[in-house]
């Protein structure tokens, strides 16, 4: 068996080899005549526009991606003289670090002499209140209490350097009963 493998291969290995030298003259033909009927188009670079360096002058300020906090906002407004504005020497209050929006008046109490509101905070806790406390983040002082609701004055920056007096008030929410 082995004389046959011996005589085989060399057989074969002609077969492959003679199929390497056909004829290429039509190929190299057809190459040519692509070659001499195509054009090949290079668009042109694009125009560089001049580049110019604007500097950055907001690095004192505060970033605008950061919510101010109401704090920052009072020390920042200037005093203006003869304008209304709160007493920042004035210490804060509980209820005064939640905005309006997530305080809800659910109630009231009180005896012969005095009403008191029932506050809930956005974080479920409930606060009594009563006239001349304050709340919300504008330094709102309630002015009247009464069955359903509570009326606050607060003071809002007009941007100027001056506070100008705005009401608001919290209604009573009524609960619905659990089914």
């Amino acid at each position: 068996m082995k004389p046959f493998i011996y005589k085989a291969i060399p057989v074969l290995g002609l077969t492959l080899l003679s199929a390497c030298f056909d004829d290429t003259s039509e190929i190299k033909a057809h190459m040519e005549h692509v070659k001499a009927t195509t054009t090949s188009y290079i668009e042109p670079m694009p125009e560089v526009k001049p580049f110019h360096h604007i500097e950055y002058s907001a690095d004192d300020l505060r970033s605008p991606f950061v919510l101010p906090k109401a704090e920052v906002i009072q020390q920042k407004m200037q005093q203006m003289s003869g304008c209304l504005s709160p007493d920042v020497r004035r210490r804060k209050q509980p209820l005064e670090k939640y905005s309006l929006s997530d305080l809800t008046m659910r109630g009231t109490m009180g005896d012969s002499g005095a009403l008191w509101a029932l506050v809930e905070a956005s974080d479920l806790t409930l606060h009594r209140v009563a006239i001349g406390n304050y709340l919300g983040l504008y330094n709102g002082r309630i002015t009247e209490v009464d069955a359903k609701t509570v009326k606050i004055i607060e003071l809002s920056p007009d941007g100027a350097g001056c506070w100008v007096e705005r009401a608001a008030e919290l209604k009573l929410v009524k609960s619905e009963p659990n089914k």
